[in-house]
């Protein structure tokens, strides 16, 4: 079987049949000539349904996590179809103690209104998440690492204690490059394509993947009945990204390394975390909103995944939804998002700002 780096490269690629380019065609069209009344090829009726451009890509990553992928415009329209098509009134979902603002947002703002009931519970407490566990319960929603606090959860350990209910796993900060949800047991994987898949900032985009052909199935009907699909040039550009992803992920672990050692050596500083892969490092310091606004390098902005240095203030910034609820997110908290650049270069940013603001 051929190295993760080198079918990483290869997947989802099928030389063009027309022309015989190696890179898949953008198909920018919403819709396919048809010689008969209701007579076409394959699924492409109408570009909702179906695209070229999206199913190289969905099977792209399909091959990467090891089952059947189903490309969404975000990846919280990603997150809204997994809930809806697996979910209904009435039923529960468990999530992480700590996570992504925007799933809390759209389960405790929108999907309550609709009957949904959840908990929140620290997944790395097994006991906890069994008694976390009711009749109700459809779906464990895992996070890790965790975002904002990089908690690691065991995803068979998760997957063991949840009963009849199903296994979601959000990989976006590890990617499959260091961790595969559904080898381990989950039914679900899901990613934000806007990160690291993608990995320049310049798309946004998001995934589920299941090796199950029923849930396949009716994700695909949820996608073409809410029709938040991606467009056939936001497919494009995850599609290039993913083909650097095995070599960008080593890249971004070695930027974290290098920054993680100085954090650990400065004053004031505390409660570093970096789960040891990944280019996602938080930390604490009672001036985090100063530090964030000095540095040079570290652009302050939302997102992460890039091939830029991205530094935030969680509470401020990604996670102002969770405030006033049992995940909200201390001010004093930071979150790094280390790209590729020369390690050394982003230590001396770091160290500046934070000289500057002591």
């Amino acid at each position: 079987m051929t190295s993760f780096q080198t079918r990483v490269v290869h997947a989802g690629l099928q030389a063009d049949p027309t022309y015989r380019s190696v890179i898949p065609a953008i198909h920018q069209t919403s819709t396919y000539a048809q010689p008969r009344p209701g007579e076409f090829v394959a699924d492409y009726d109408y570009a909702r349904s179906a695209n070229p451009t999206r199913a190289a890509l969905e099977r792209a990553l399909g091959e990467l996590e090891g089952g059947r992928a189903v490309c969404f415009s975000s990846g919280l329209a990603a997150e809204h179809a997994l809930i809806t098509a697996v979910c209904e009134a009435g039923s529960h979902v468990v999530m992480p103690g700590d996570l992504y603002g925007g799933t809390f947002r759209l389960v405790d703002k929108v999907l309550s209104r609709w009957g949904l009931a959840h908990t929140l519970v620290d997944q790395r407490e097994l006991d906890a998440l069994t008694a976390a566990i009711a009749p109700a319960t459809r779906l464990v929603w895992v996070e890790t690492p965790t975002n904002p606090l990089l908690n690691v959860v065991e995803i068979p350990s998760v997957v063991a204690r949840s009963g009849d209910a199903l296994v979601a796993v959000d990989n976006t900060f590890a990617t499959p490059v260091n961790q595969r949800p559904l080898e381990l047991g989950a039914d679900f994987v899901v990613h934000s394509t806007t990160k690291y898949l993608g990995g320049h900032s310049d798309v946004v985009g998001g995934v589920v993947v299941t090796r199950s052909e029923e849930w396949y199935d009716r994700l695909r009907f949820v996608q073409n009945s809410i029709g938040a699909v991606p467009g056939p040039f936001d497919c494009f550009l995850v599609h290039r990204g993913l083909r650097t992803l095995a070599v960008r992920m080593a890249a971004h672990a070695r930027s974290a390394a290098a920054v993680v050692e100085l954090l650990r050596s400065l004053d004031g500083v505390s409660d570093v975390r970096w789960p040891g892969f990944s280019g996602m490092v938080s930390f604490r310091h009672p001036d985090a909103a100063r530090i964030a606004s000095r540095t040079r390098l570290f652009t302050l902005a939302e997102s992460l995944g890039g091939v830029e240095s991205l530094i935030e203030v969680p509470q401020a910034m990604t996670h102002q939804s969770v405030e006033g609820s049992a995940a909200a997110v201390a001010p004093d908290l930071v979150r790094l998002s280390c790209g590729i650049e020369e390690p050394a270069d982003l230590v001396d940013d770091l160290r500046a700002a934070y000289d500057g603001s002591t």
